[in-house]
């Protein structure tokens, strides 16, 4: 197995575990300014670990 497909996986799924902690966060906010913040915080992040673990895996050629 590649270092890289393993380090994409790891982004993908951190950044999977980010989007869930930000709908957790979102289902229970009230509307203050620290929700909101922390809502966009860890959205961007999944976002970002999400995308970018994708990518990696998607491009790293399997070679044996």
């Amino acid at each position: 197995m590649n270092l890289k497909r393993i380090f994409g996986a790891l982004l993908t799924a951190l950044g999977i575990g980010a989007l869930i902690y930000t709908a957790v966060l979102f289902s229970g906010t009230s509307g203050s300014n620290q929700d909101i913040k922390g809502l966009i915080i860890y959205g961007i992040l999944g976002l970002v670990f999400f995308t970018s673990g994708i990518s990696l895996v998607r491009t790293t050629k399997d070679e044996s």
